[in-house]
């Protein structure tokens, strides 16, 4: 499973997702989907984007957690 830490970004940078929607050129319902982890595919042009509004690396944005097996 991919985990989506954007709403973990949001919190540590005091920022909302109207703004990051604006500065990262992402319509505000996909940044929605996304904070709530609720998004089926993420544009690489997207995760650029929110990349450079955080100044971070993909690693804080996404984590992989391996599926417990059964």
């Amino acid at each position: 499973m991919i985990k989506i830490k954007l709403s973990d970004l949001l919190g540590k940078n005091k920022m909302t997702q109207k703004a990051l929607a604006e500065i990262a050129h992402i319509r505000p319902a996909t940044v929605s989907k996304m904070y709530y982890e609720e998004i089926k595919r993420i544009d690489i042009k997207q995760l650029d984007n929110i990349c450079k509004a955080f100044n971070c690396e993909i690693s804080e944005l996404l984590e992989y957690i391996p599926d417990k097996k059964q």
